[in-house]
């Protein structure tokens, strides 16, 4: 099929989007939705920023061809910057489909799917609009903002043994879960980036990476050594296991083997989860009721202003106006 062809047929697609379609570009994940669709050129406009921005058909021939002449795919890297968003749009005629998992785009004679995130945006949920997330770090969070504000954290030595007691378990569960909300975020970012670019959100950016991880190969290492001329003794160390697996089995007493030094330090031992969801419960609620208070005084000043509106722009029956001639004088 020509691209002309394909042009014509990704048009058609694209004219029977439902309103407020928004889709996500494959690397950077920000969102647009398509505004305009012209015989040259695709208009799109990115949710986050606002900005507009046309999306030329010459450069879609070209990522077209690129695509039919490769033979696993067009990887996605390789695209040009601010090219983004053209893999996602072609991705919307049935012959073509990104795939996130490989960092491609392909040509397919299957079905395809799209990038498309929603079909309506009014559907989306209001930015501003707070929810309770049931994650334990979130739980954890207020209760221990709850505590800094209730206390002057400032100058420790002043705070009572118990209130550092609590402040020292709310710090050690938020770092817990924290961590542990942290790497599954890591695992799911894993698969949407694709190159070594830093991705930037609102506060910051990340970038995929890598690191290599070695062990030695025990029945290799020596006889690979010695064979280069690389005397045994000059990488042969103790290992600490096998020594305390020898204490084990011997009358050799650790202090003759091991160097001790004794340090003390604070460690939790439990934690009163029924008195934590006790204040939990209350400061949702307390949390609950401001939004409400909130809301109540918000309508209470529109009201007044309409009425203060009404008031100076109504014309009252019965109130009578005298403009002074001359002949008043």
């Amino acid at each position: 099929m020509s691209f002309r062809v394909s042009w014509h047929n990704l048009l058609e697609r694209l004219d029977d989007l439902p309103e407020g379609a928004t889709f996500r570009t494959p690397l950077s994940n920000d969102r647009f939705q398509i505004t305009g669709v012209q015989e040259h050129r695709v208009i799109i406009r990115f949710a986050d920023s606002g900005e507009s921005r046309p999306l030329q058909k010459d450069q879609f021939e070209t990522l077209y061809r690129r695509v039919s002449d490769s033979h696993d795919g067009f990887d996605l890297d390789r695209l040009p910057p601010d090219a983004d968003p053209y893999p996602t749009v072609l991705s919307l005629h049935p012959r073509f489909e990104v795939n996130d998992d490989r960092g491609v785009i392909i040509e397919t004679e299957e079905p395809t799917t799209s990038l498309l995130l929603d079909e309506d945006s009014s559907s989306e949920p209001d930015p501003d609009e707070r929810t309770e997330p049931d994650l334990d770090v979130y739980a954890d969070s207020l209760l221990l903002v709850d505590a800094l504000e209730r206390h002057e954290v400032e100058a420790l030595e002043g705070v009572e043994t118990g209130t550092l007691i609590d402040l020292y378990t709310l710090l050690s569960d938020v770092q817990r879960n924290a961590n542990d909300l942290r790497k599954e975020i890591a695992d799911t970012l894993l698969d949407r980036l694709h190159h070594d670019r830093p991705v930037s959100g609102s506060y910051g950016s990340v970038q995929r990476t890598a690191r290599t991880n070695r062990s030695l190969k025990d029945d290799e290492v020596l006889d690979t050594l010695e064979a280069a001329g690389i005397d045994r003794d000059r990488v042969v160390s103790v290992d600490r296991g096998k020594v305390d697996d020898a204490l084990e089995v011997t009358d050799v007493a650790e202090s003759d083997v091991y160097e001790t030094e004794e340090t003390e330090y604070v460690r939790k031992a439990e934690v009163d989860e029924d008195r934590k969801e006790t204040r939990l419960q209350g400061l949702k609620d307390q949390l609950a009721a401001s939004d409400a208070d909130d809301a109540d005084q918000l309508r209470d000043e529109v009201e007044e202003l309409e009425s203060r509106i009404e008031e100076l722009t109504e014309f009252k029956s019965g109130q009578s106006y005298h403009t002074r001639s001359s002949g008043d004088r």
